[in-house]
C-alpha cells in the first residue's frame, strides 16, 4: 500500500524549510545527535516531528547532484510514527527501487521524483529496529539518467534523535 498521498505534501514542507536556511530550521530544532539532528515543527494537531542526517559519504560518476539526506517523521494527526524517506538530490529512474541496507541486511523502497519511502507501516517499523540497532547505513540508486548512487550514513546517535523527536510529539 503507498503512501505517496500523505508523504507529498509533507516532504515538499520540509524540503521548504530546509531551503528556508538554518535560521528557520532552528526555530524548531530538538537538538543534535552524533550523526542526527531532531525537529519539531507546529503545534497541536500540526505538529510534525522529524529527524534528519546527511551522508557521510556519496559516491557515484555525477557532474551534480542537490542536497541528499535522509528524514524519519512523526505526524500525530495521521498516525504515522517513524516514517523513513530519502532525498536523493536527483530524480530516480522511473519505476526504480532504491535498495538501503543496514550493517548489511537489505531492505527496498519505491521511488517517486527525487524520493524514496518503505512499501508500508511495517517496513518503516523494520528498518527504525535497524536503524536503532545498526552503527552503518548505505542507500544505493540509480538516477534518471542511469547513474548510480552509493551514498553512507552513521547511525551514530538515531536511537537518541528518534526518542527525542517522538516524545516531542507526544504533547
Amino acid at each position: 500500500m503507498f503512501r505517496i498521498s500523505s508523504v507529498v505534501p509533507y516532504f515538499v514542507a520540509v524540503a521548504v524549510l530546509v531551503a528556508a536556511g538554518p535560521s528557520a530550521a532552528q526555530q524548531g530544532t530538538l537538538g543534535s545527535f552524533g550523526a542526527w539532528k531532531a525537529f519539531a515543527e507546529g503545534s497541536g494537531k500540526d505538529r510534525i516531528c522529524y529527524i534528519g542526517a546527511e551522508p557521510e559519504k556519496e559516491e557515484g560518476k555525477y557532474t551534480r547532484r542537490g542536497e541528499t539526506y535522509v528524514l524519519v517523521s512523526h505526524r500525530p494527526a495521521e498516525k504515522i510514527v517513524g516514517e523513513v524517506s530519502v532525498e536523493a538530490g536527483y530524480s530516480y529512474r522511473g519505476g526504480s527501487e532504491v535498495e538501503l541496507s543496514v550493517d548489511g541486511k537489505a531492505y527496498r523502497l519505491f521511488t517517486r521524483g527525487s524520493n524514496a519511502w518503505a512499501y508500508d507501516s511495517g517496513a518503516d517499523a523494520a528498518l527504525v529496529r535497524a536503524m536503532k540497532a545498526g552503527r552503518q547505513m548505505i542507500i544505493k540508486g540509480t538516477s534518471s539518467r542511469g547513474t548510480l548512487t552509493t551514498d553512507t550514513y552513521s547511525l551514530t546517535g538515531f536511537t537518541a534523535a528518534f526518542e527525542a523527536a517522538r516524545k516531542a510529539c507526544r504533547r
